[in-house]
């Protein structure tokens, strides 16, 4: 059986790996934060003893792989299959961000330079294959952190206080090298928009105060999630829809 021109054993394939993949996560979660080792033998020793399934994560981490490949696919064209892979390997570096900057309003230092040193890694790769792709990716750093450094530094003049932490100005830095600079601005306007929405709807529901901090992170994250699967096309139409109230036929 195939979908999407991809034997079923694929996805499943893919699905257990993602499984697995978001237990590591959990183990992540635990030590950045502690600024320890992720790959060391305390994973064996401590971890697996003191193994307790975190299964939401696990589902969320195998439902986007499949996702993944159901979208991107796994077609002869080799900048395709590097497309498809740069995203597995940044996905659970993402989900790390969600978790962390949720929990405790951070976004570690080494997990941000990790996703930059792979992010230069893949642009290395692909501008094997295609200098402009090359250009593409290191533009997208340079346009992700500018644009937050541009929000922090105004904001701040402004406010008298940080509008939003350093930490999503490198964090955005460092997925700019994976989406290009029109993705990641794409991935900017949806985080804006989801803040704002979800910002907003926790001030009605007194769930948060006016003046207390909302975690900017996830919103980063649920954007490049957005982006990563949803065909540009369809993202690009829909955001001229929202902008336009509609008015926008493409």
């Amino acid at each position: 059986m195939y979908i999407n021109d991809i034997n079923i054993m694929y996805y499943v394939l893919v699905g257990i790996i993602g499984i697995c993949v978001g237990q590591f996560i959990q183990w992540c979660n635990i030590r950045l934060p502690e600024y320890k080792k992720v790959f060391s033998k305390e994973f064996f020793t401590i971890y697996l003893k003191n193994y307790k399934p975190k299964y939401m994560l696990s589902f969320i981490t195998g439902a986007i792989y499949i996702l993944l490949l159901y979208f991107i696919g796994w077609q002869n064209n080799i900048l395709s299959k590097i497309e498809l892979i740069k995203y597995i390997i940044l996905t659970p570096m993402l989900l790390s961000a969600f978790v962390i900057d949720y929990k405790l309003q951070i976004i570690p230092n080494r997990l941000n330079l990790t996703i930059f040193e792979t992010g230069l890694i893949v642009t290395f790769i692909e501008g094997m294959y295609s200098q402009s792709l090359a250009i593409n990716n290191l533009l997208g750093s340079i346009v992700g952190a500018g644009i937050f450094l541009m929000l922090t530094l105004v904001g701040g003049a402004i406010a008298g206080k940080e509008a939003m932490g350093f930490g999503d100005v490198k964090f955005m830095g460092a997925l700019g090298l994976f989406f290009g600079w029109l993705n990641i601005i794409e991935v900017s306007v949806i985080a804006f928009l989801l803040a704002a929405i979800i910002s907003i709807a926790l001030i009605i529901t007194k769930i948060k105060k006016t003046d207390e901090y909302i975690p900017f992170g996830p919103f980063i994250v649920i954007a490049s999630l957005v982006v990563t699967i949803i065909p540009q096309e369809v993202l690009l139409l829909a955001l001229f829809k929202i902008f336009t109230l509609g008015m926008y036929q493409g």
